[in-house]
């Protein structure tokens, strides 16, 4: 049998023979993909990569004394100077050089909002694409000619690219999203029926705070009034974005978003130029067409442009937003240093007892009506009240700022610090509840007197709505806490929106009335100030009464040509109303007509008109 020759062992590469070029002991070699074969690469290919010049190769020679002698030899590192090692106390530093300063043009660290977003916003849909041009559009063509339900039209297109990119980013609709969602655009219906300015505005405001806590979503004190506003932090940001989305699509669709545009545009030509002429050619048609287009000048095409523009930026900041919410609620206010009971409860029981007593005198005051005030006091019916109210709000509003401090530094040991809290906190909730009262209480009394105006009304709504705030608090000390920013946050929009609703104007102008009817006192200089809203309080008026508090309104009437969706309701329902009246000689002299209880030319009694430190 022949055997196997034994295998021959592997020799040994000599002394003097070199490795592989470019290889250390330290160094595997790269294995190439599905072989086995070894890929070494050389000095010098390393040498290109790191842009120096590769180290010349050690000559091979026989029986050299070098450790490892058969490695190509590399070439030493530069040497550091001694002082750049040398510390100030004598001492050596160890390892690299330090390095200087970061470059003022490196990249800026990441803004506060950047850090609180919950994630990265994924790149735009095109759906908020196609809705934040058609904003833009709605918006550049209908803002222009006024407020009113243009407003809600063009909120629409926003809302939904809003929607659509939330939906790209996984999040879904939560009850309170839906709450919020809802009541904004519920407020703008209040321009869509009012024509007064001011209720207007705070519906409009109101809105957009509501639009923004919509889409973040915040819960706590400071994550409510931040995400109120937060939408105004994603305004930059969400541009880049939405030019990133544009500039994709126009690259990888090979044209066809291009085509689009330029079939829109040659569409819209088209439309124009043969819209002008059958116009031209056709009264009736000429009337249907500008009934419902938008009458678009040269002279006003900037200001449009400016519209149309701000429309796209806010509808794309919303989009933004709903793809990636800031998180206000990540921003942490750390709770006071909870305080002993008796350090705690001693100053609020003191206050309790001065509400206490304020009130059992205010009680026996207010309840007794005219004359237990006169009795009482020196003052007159009008000073009286206006002595007291505006003190009456304040100390409301300063006794919710005690209740937050108070809540901040209470005892938290255990059941008896929660039940001493609820009771010591609720009993000045309840009585500052009396307080409310009693300042409504004033002000009903002097608006009986001397009518109703902008200021008082508006000042009674807002001390009713801080009563609103008392019930919730004691609400939450009941059933907890967890709901009550929202809560108040809610309470807020719903007294924008109810107050938008009852039309404030018309109830001035129908309070006036009522007490012109009972009294024969009424202000025919302040009542003429009001809005469109007011008019159908005023038309029962006699005359001369009614043509003097209704010409300037019937002026403004008649100087605006605004279309349907730039029209209020009560604007259209005042021109319903009046027609083509004209005041005529019966408005020559309206300036003796103001009758007060002593005969005073504004129709407030006594010394109230010329009074400079009369708030009202």
């Amino acid at each position: 049998m022949s055997e196997t020759p034994p295998e021959s062992p592997r020799p040994e590469p000599a002394p003097d023979e070199p490795a592989s070029p470019g290889t250390t002991p330290d160094e595997g070699v790269s294995e190439q993909v599905g072989t086995g074969r070894a890929a070494p690469e050389t000095a010098a290919v390393e040498a290109r990569r790191e842009q120096i010049p590769a180290p010349a190769a050690a000559p091979q020679a026989a029986g050299s004394g070098e450790a490892g002698g058969g490695t190509a030899s590399m070439p030493e590192p530069p040497k550091i100077p001694a002082y750049a090692t040398q510390r100030p106390g004598g001492q050596v530093r160890q390892g690299p050089p330090r390095q200087g300063p970061p470059s003022p043009w490196g990249k800026p660290p990441p803004s506060v909002t950047t850090r609180l977003r919950a994630k990265k916003a994924e790149p735009v849909h095109t759906g908020t694409l196609w809705a934040a041009l058609a904003t833009a559009l709605l918006g550049m063509t209908l803002l222009g000619d006024g407020i009113g339900l243009n407003l809600l039209i063009v909120a629409l297109p926003a809302s939904a690219g809003a929607y659509i990119a939330a939906r790209a980013a996984g999040r879904r609709i939560r009850p309170w999203t839906a709450v919020w969602a809802i009541g904004g655009l519920a407020l703008l219906v209040v321009p869509a029926l009012r024509d007064a300015g001011w209720p207007t505005f705070l519906a409009m405001v109101s809105a957009l705070a509501l639009g923004s806590l919509a889409l973040h979503g915040s819960r706590s004190w400071l994550g409510v009034f931040l995400g109120s506003l937060g939408v105004f932090t994603s305004v930059f940001e969400s541009l880049g974005w939405g030019v990133r989305g544009v500039r994709e699509r126009m690259s990888g669709s090979r044209g066809r978003y291009g085509v689009v545009f330029r079939s829109a545009a040659v569409a819209v030509v088209l439309v124009i130029v043969f819209g002008a002429l059958f116009a031209s050619a056709d009264a009736a048609f000429a009337d249907l067409l500008s009934d419902l287009t938008p009458d678009v000048s040269v002279g006003d095409g900037p200001w449009r442009i400016f519209l149309g523009l701000l429309a796209l930026v806010g509808a794309l900041a919303a989009a933004y937003t709903a793809a990636a919410p800031v998180g206000w609620d990540r921003v942490i206010v750390r709770p006071g240093k909870a305080r002993g009971r008796l350090e705690w409860a001693l100053p609020l029981v003191v206050l309790n007892l001065l509400f206490a007593a304020f009130l059992t005198i205010q009680l026996t005051v207010l309840l007794g009506g005219y004359d237990k005030v006169m009795a009482e006091t020196d003052l007159s019916y009008s000073e009286y009240a206006r002595q007291g109210f505006w003190q009456l709000l304040w100390a409301t509003v300063l006794t919710l700022g005690v209740i937050a401090l108070a809540l901040r530094w209470a005892p938290r040991g255990g059941t008896r610090d929660r039940t001493l809290v609820r009771c010591v906190l609720g009993t000045l909730c309840f009585l500052t509840l009396v307080v409310v009262a009693s300042a409504l209480r004033r002000m009903d009394l002097y608006v009986d007197a001397y009518g109703l105006t902008r200021l008082r009304i508006s000042v009674a709504a807002v001390e009713l709505w801080l009563g609103v705030i008392l019930v919730l608090i004691m609400a939450a000390g009941v059933f907890g806490p967890r709901l009550l920013p929202r809560a108040v946050a809610a309470s807020a929009a719903v007294g924008v929106l109810v107050f938008g609703l009852i039309s404030p104007d018309g109830l001035i102008a129908e309070q006036n009335v009522q007490r012109y009817r009972n009294a024969h006192s009424i202000d025919i200089e302040y009542l003429k100030g009001l809005s469109a809203d007011a008019v159908p309080a005023l038309d029962t008026l006699p005359e001369p009464l009614r043509s003097c508090a209704l010409q300037d309104i019937q002026r403004t009437l008649r100087g605006s040509d605004e279309p349907w969706y730039a029209t209020s309701w009560g604007e259209a329902r005042a021109r319903d109303i009046l027609g083509d009246w004209d005041p005529g000689y019966r408005a020559l002299n309206c300036r003796g007509l103001s009758t007060g209880d002593n005969g005073d030319e504004r129709g407030v009694g006594t010394d109230d008109v010329y009074d400079p430190y009369d708030p009202y």
